[in-house]
């Protein structure tokens, strides 16, 4: 199918399906509204992965042997800091610091992330719209078995170690959605849900409050594609989460999670699915670039035969 295209990501797994996208949809037509419930202050900067994972992978820049970073990183400030003693568990790279730097020194200048953001796409020749969904401040903070974790001290400084009981979004309730997310979302012909941790990554943009409601209410189909290959996950904890949580660890459980507002949801091989909602099949691993564009096509093949029959 053709016209524009919404896709709602967190950082390494659904910047691949974002790539694919950006090959297959017209320049101009394709917005990717982008978790922030990961941003936090470390060593007094801001640090934004999950924007900034799909800026390098867009760009180019990533480093797609690590998964995450730049390509041709260099490291000396990590060096450097360890020599002083300092807080060593997130690796900052030296090119990855001075986005790191100028972001937060032009934050700290009263201009807001969404718009900062959008110069350092125009600057990389990004050519999808990088959208934030919020630019006000929400912390994922994950209630566990060793205490109330920050997300980042959870997912890297404990590697996602202890149990998890359950997921907030603080702040969530007072925040508002960055300029042109709501506006994309009324005016896509597909809407996408990438096979991103529903719970870390995809639930923070639902909590910003009026996004939920404009995917339920919105004219384009919602297609999600599932992050669960053969009853369990690619990488990450999304299996481990679901396993704490009480979920059982199959495309059911995540069509149910999405609930009202999906329509469709592209799933992998053979795998079980739901069938009380559209269903699309294909290998969804997406090692390298020829991947990505099958499971893009794969998921607004599913939007647009939904959109056809409605």
């Amino acid at each position: 199918m053709t016209g524009r295209v919404v896709v709602l990501t967190g950082g390494v797994g659904g910047a691949k399906l974002v790539e694919g996208l950006m090959h297959i949809v017209p320049s101009g037509a394709l917005t990717a509204i982008v978790n922030t419930g990961d941003d936090f202050r470390h060593l007094g900067l801001h640090v934004s992965p999950d924007i900034d994972t799909l800026l390098y992978t867009l760009s180019g820049k990533a480093n797609r042997e690590q998964g995450w970073g730049r390509a041709g990183e260099s490291w000396a400030f990590m060096a450097a800091l360890r020599e002083l003693g300092g807080e060593d568990w997130f690796a900052l790279g030296d090119g990855d610091v001075a986005l790191h730097v100028w972001r937060t020194q032009r934050l700290s200048q009263g201009e807001p992330l969404s718009a900062i953001m959008r110069e350092v796409a125009a600057r990389w020749g990004v050519q999808p719209a990088v959208l934030p969904m919020t630019d006000d401040t929400i912390a994922t903070r994950l209630f566990t078995d060793a205490g109330d974790l920050a997300f980042q001290d959870y997912f890297v400084r404990l590697r996602c170690e202890p149990r998890a009981e359950r997921i907030s979004f603080q702040g969530a309730e007072a925040a508002i959605p960055a300029p042109g997310v709501i506006a994309a979302i009324d005016a896509a012909d597909a809407i996408l849900i990438a096979p991103s941790n529903p719970y870390l990554s995809v639930d923070p943009i639902l909590a910003v409050p009026g996004i939920a409601k404009a995917l339920r209410d919105a004219r384009a189909p919602v297609v999600a594609v599932s992050p669960i290959v053969g009853g369990t996950s690619v990488k990450g904890p999304t299996a481990k989460l679901m396993r704490e949580l009480g979920v059982p660890i199959d495309n059911e459980a995540i069509a149910r999670h999405y609930g009202a507002m999906l329509d469709g949801l592209l799933v992998h091989g053979d795998d079980a699915a739901p069938g009380w909602l559209a269903i699309g099949r294909t290998d969804t691993l997406m090692p390298e670039t020829g991947d990505r564009i099958r499971v893009a096509a794969a998921a607004l093949e599913l939007a647009g035969s939904i959109g056809a029959g409605a």
